[in-house]
């Protein structure tokens, strides 16, 4: 076997590794979603919700890591399914608050069972999860411009 050292071979980027393993995995996530009508990026925000409660957009595109008007089209489906209210605040109209309706917080009892569903589907345990995480964690922190 003869090894090439070819810096822009596809196989040894990162970003195409990187690129196909989030295709994969969002994939994978798929079938586990399907059964509540959820997509995976509707899954990242209800698990937003469920661990923060009520939130305005702007918050949410924050922790989401997504611009807010990429955020809005998926509450709005995730309304429409009755998972979500939005809502202009009390204290300031030009905040909208987004919440989750009893039928949203139903469905987290569902959702507790997906993290393990999901680490059967990968073949890996939680301690091959939790370390990479903390790579990734440490990959996005790295590629993130500087302020």
């Amino acid at each position: 076997m003869t090894t090439t050292a070819n810096p822009l071979a596809l196989e040894s980027q990162v970003c195409f590794a990187l690129s196909v393993a989030a295709r994969s995995v969002i994939s994978a996530y798929r079938p586990v979603l399907e059964p509540v009508g959820l997509t995976h990026p509707q899954y990242l925000v209800m698990l937003a919700l469920w661990e923060h409660g009520a939130l305005s957009v702007r918050r949410l595109s924050e922790l989401l890591a997504l611009e807010p008007a990429t955020v809005s089209p998926l509450l709005k489906r995730l309304e429409a399914l009755g998972y979500v209210t939005r809502e202009r605040s009390s204290r300031d109209e030009r905040v909208l608050e987004v919440a989750l309706t009893e039928s949203g917080r139903e469905l987290r009892s569902y959702a507790e069972t997906i993290p393990g569903t999901m680490m059967q589907r990968l073949g890996m345990d939680a301690d091959e999860l939790r370390e990479l995480h903390a790579t990734m964690t440490k990959l996005i922190a790295a590629a993130r411009p500087a302020d």
